[in-house]
């Protein structure tokens, strides 16, 4: 007797290969038998004929740290078959945090990762013991962010760290990977990240590489000098031993697209080497963030408050609008893709709510003031907390990302307001635009892309894959009405094609809905050097 039996199904392992045909026996939250089934019972029989069975999609770049504890919000991620995300990403999360930190990382991450209240950790420990006692709806894995550990070391300061800085800030890496995590994250744009060098990255990337987890990393531009930066993160890995993830991966602005085939040539380089390096993509020419990210640098310094003061002063506003026209040293969002290319997706107030989904130069216009002003105005009216989306980049040079062999799909999806589609609908797309209609993948390599892929990188010892004795974690779609049916002016529009998802062996979606399951669990890294972990 079963708890669930998936039958008839076309059964794609996640590992690139043909798919088989098998009936797949479920208990006790783990896969227990593969092959026929068709005269034995189970509590729920699911009859998969005409689909297709996956194991649960892995989202390897997301920002649900804190609104994966709100079922109600949470709840499209599995929805479009998502049943294990990577927490701690662009080097700016919630942990570990101090009483004296916290506080600015409130503030800092509001706009980004929403609102929950009170954050009762200060430990990776304490918060991941959290998300546990929370029930979440699907699987969490979380890195340690650089930025967080940063401040515990020198706080939001604008400067380098010294020699014994990095040494702390090393020894918070070590400490977060025996607590669980299994890498560390950084985002070279955002503070205070963006304050530091490499050979401060070569210093967490050695914690890092002590219990081989993984460096994720949002490199310093991705622009005029994209090269340059992804240079910089191989070097990185290849002084520390580290394996790379470049997260997010494209190159911004229609006048830099030559230099989107010669980042992947980087990476094949780098590979043959002997650097273990791959990328996440998100099948969108659009991209998505904070909006305070505009801004140069040095307006970061000492954190949002900081920050908010300084976009009062009349002649800081001169010298930002003139960079915003001429400064090429950082990722200068409104000098490469233009005003109108930048979209407001959510705002925290209610008298600014109505701007969601429009362009700076729009509401420029209907407010009468100039787009500087405007920008400034409603980051100070907003204390900071706003994203936006920016369309920056041509559908071919997806698909020259999407095809290589080192990507995988990730979302980096951002709840809020009226958010960039990629929230609702990055894996169904792929599956509905790039594989049926385009023909740009076949369906056995996409699925390896959403499955065994990411779980490499994670170093998860039983998902992935659908083999005896791993974890439930299981989507069962049709391949020909899988589709994404969120837009950018309609973006919360729930997925099609998505019948049924399973995590650690309890129905979550059942013919397209959520039942209401919270079967998540947290995946702690073992916490020891390599030669004792039992990955893969």
């Amino acid at each position: 007797m079963f708890d669930i039996i998936i039958k008839n199904g076309r059964v794609f392992d996640g590992s690139g290969n043909p798919w088989t045909k098998l009936d797949i026996g479920i208990q006790n939250g783990k896969i227990s038998f593969l092959g026929d089934l068709s005269a034995e019972e189970a509590d729920q029989v699911i009859d998969a004929a005409g689909m297709a069975v996956s194991p649960g999609f892995i989202d390897p770049h997301v920002h649900s740290d804190l609104l994966c504890t709100v079922p109600e919000i949470h709840k499209i991620k599995a929805l479009q078959g998502v049943t294990t995300e990577l927490f701690g990403q662009d080097g700016i999360s919630v942990a570990p945090v101090s009483e004296e930190t916290k506080p600015l990382w409130q503030q800092q991450l509001k706009g980004l990762n929403g609102d929950i209240g009170e954050w009762p950790w200060n430990s990776i420990e304490e918060y991941l013991t959290f998300l546990e006692n929370a029930k979440m709806i699907g699987n969490a894995a979380y890195m340690v962010p650089h930025g967080a550990v940063r401040t515990l070391v020198m706080g939001f300061d604008g400067r380098t760290a010294t020699v014994e800085e990095m040494a702390k800030m090393r020894e918070l890496v070590e400490e977060g990977m025996r607590q669980g995590a299994v890498g560390v994250s950084t985002g070279l744009v955002y503070p205070p990240n963006v304050f530091s060098d490499k050979e401060e990255l070569i210093e967490i990337c050695k914690g890092a590489a002590k219990y081989d987890g993984c460096f994720v990393v949002h490199i310093r531009n991705e622009s005029i000098h994209s090269l340059t930066a992804l240079d910089e993160v191989i070097d990185v890995a290849r002084q520390s031993g580290v394996r790379l993830q470049i997260s997010h991966f494209k190159v911004i602005g229609i006048s830099n697209r030559e230099k989107f085939k010669l980042a992947l040539e980087k990476m094949d380089q780098a590979r043959a080497e002997g650097i273990e390096i791959s990328f996440d993509q998100y099948p969108y020419t659009a991209a998505s963030t904070v909006f305070h990210a505009i801004l140069p640098p040095w307006m970061h310094s000492g954190g949002t408050e900081e920050m908010l003061e300084r976009l009062t002063r009349p002649e800081v506003r001169k010298q930002i609008s003139e960079e915003f026209k001429t400064n090429k040293d950082y990722e200068n969002w409104v000098l490469n893709c233009g005003w109108e290319n930048i979209i407001i997706t959510s705002v925290q107030t209610a008298e600014n709510k109505a701007l969601e989904g429009k362009s700076v130069i729009e509401i420029a216009e209907l407010k009468g003031k100039t787009p500087e002003d405007t920008a400034f105005d409603l980051l100070i009216e907003e204390r900071g907390s706003i994203t936006m989306v920016i369309h920056w980049g041509l559908e071919e040079d997806v698909l020259l990302g999407m095809c290589h062999p080192l990507q995988m799909v990730g979302s980096d999806g951002i709840f809020g307001g009226k958010p960039h589609p990629r929230l609702t609908g990055t894996f169904p797309r792929v599956l509905g635009k790039y594989v049926r209609e385009v023909g740009a993948l076949t369906l056995e390599e996409a699925i390896r892309k959403m499955t065994s892929a990411p779980a490499q990188l994670m170093r998860l010892a039983d998902r992935g894959l659908i083999k005896l004795g791993y974890q439930a974690d299981l989507v069962v779609f049709d391949p020909e009405t899988v589709a994404d049916c969120g837009t950018f002016s309609n973006p919360l529009v729930e997925p099609a094609g998505i019948h049924h998802v399973v995590v650690n062996g309890q129905l979550t979606v059942h013919n397209g809905e959520y039942t209401g399951a919270r079967a998540g669990q947290v995946i702690r890294a073992v916490g020891a050097p390599p030669e004792f972990c039992p990955f893969f």
